[in-house]
């Protein structure tokens, strides 16, 4: 979901196998049958191991957070494995959850496209297998064509919602700041494999157009989601666009945004020139904490402590009272600023 690095090399095209699952993306109220075999009620204490990758990563720290404090509630026997950026790990350590006989699995893919082979090994391991923040398929190497039929169970946010609301507070900004959509330009910048990267840029893209009621230059840019990558392909974006006297930069998250950001300032653009509006809130609460005007002027605050706690809920549920998995079920998400992260409970550190 966020800084990404993915290695598509990972994906085993002998395993994309069509395994029956039932889980897709919709408004996350319908309910599908578990992705692993139907099995009776845990009766005694529940195990369950969650493989998060970048799980240093500030928004993934939260998450792990958030997912403890739940399992100690629950009286949970909670595992948190960090996968980096490594697709080879995700697999042996799905087998390794299966070998140590955990009832369950939540996974935060660096990689979609090992998805069949995640879903084939918890199926042959009998572990309940569940996703947060990232779809994986179990047909295929890529969610976005992904029947959705063979979509797996996710619990995070919604792309499409979350976009829209960035789309929306920029297109706030661009008229309260009165530029003309002529000498203005959009910067989407996104690892454009993710597919929800795709849908929080497109949504934002949709909303921001409505909302502004002008039509203003986009400018899509091919990230790896870090900060230093954003930087540096935005950078040479402003640079080909040197007549440009007004930004507006949004992405797939906090890292891509900030390093817009950083790309203009360095470039000599003013921060009143700027509008950045962040995902995440965890590296735009950083530009807040001192004076020093900044170009990101909002952020969503995604509080990875409640997908957590709400995945972990979740898989209790299936494995202690045969619950089935919702589709996709979504944690709450706030638009914060300057002047109100620390009244929304942003931790900055």
């Amino acid at each position: 979901m966020f800084r990404v690095a993915y290695s598509r090399a990972a994906a085993a095209t002998g395993l994309l196998l069509a395994l029956g699952l039932t889980s897709a993306c919709s408004t996350g109220q319908e309910a599908v049958k578990s992705d692993a075999p139907a099995a009776a009620p845990v009766s005694g204490k529940i195990s369950i191991t969650y493989l998060q990758k970048q799980g240093d990563q500030e928004y993934f720290v939260g998450e792990a957070a958030g997912a403890k404090a739940k399992a100690a509630e629950l009286g949970i026997d909670l595992k948190v494995v960090n996968l980096g950026n490594d697709a080879n790990k995700t697999v042996s350590e799905v087998q390794s959850a299966a070998a140590q006989k955990a009832n369950g699995v939540i996974i935060v893919v660096p990689d979609p496209a090992v998805g069949p082979q995640v879903v084939q090994t918890a199926k042959e391991g009998k572990v309940a297998l569940l996703t947060s923040d990232d779809q994986i398929c179990a047909t295929g190497p890529d969610p976005s064509s992904c029947p959705k039929d063979d979509l797996v169970a996710r619990i995070g946010f919604s792309g499409q919602q979350m976009g829209a609301e960035v789309g929306k507070r920029a297109a706030e900004e661009f008229k309260k700041a009165g530029w003309n959509p002529a000498d203005t330009r959009i910067v989407s910048a996104w690892k454009q494999d993710v597919t929800v990267c795709g849908d929080r840029v497109n949504a934002a893209k949709e909303a921001f157009a409505a909302g502004s009621g002008v039509e203003v230059k986009n400018l899509d840019v091919a990230t790896d989601n870090t900060p230093t990558g954003a930087q540096d392909k935005i950078a040479a974006t402003v640079t080909a666009n040197a007549g440009v006297k007004h930004w507006v930069v949004w992405g797939c998250n906090d890292e891509n945004v900030q390093g817009g950001v950083t790309a203009m300032e360095n470039a000599g653009v003013s921060t009143d020139n700027v509008i950045g509006v962040g995902l995440g809130a965890y590296l735009a609460c950083k530009d807040w904490s001192g004076s020093k005007p900044s170009g990101m002027k909002a952020a969503l605050f995604i509080n990875g402590k409640d997908v957590g706690a709400l995945a972990v809920q979740t898989m209790y549920d299936k494995l202690k009272n045969s619950k089935d998995f919702p589709k996709e079920a979504f944690a709450p998400t706030t638009m914060v600023d300057a002047t109100t992260w620390k009244s929304a409970g942003i931790s900055c550190s």
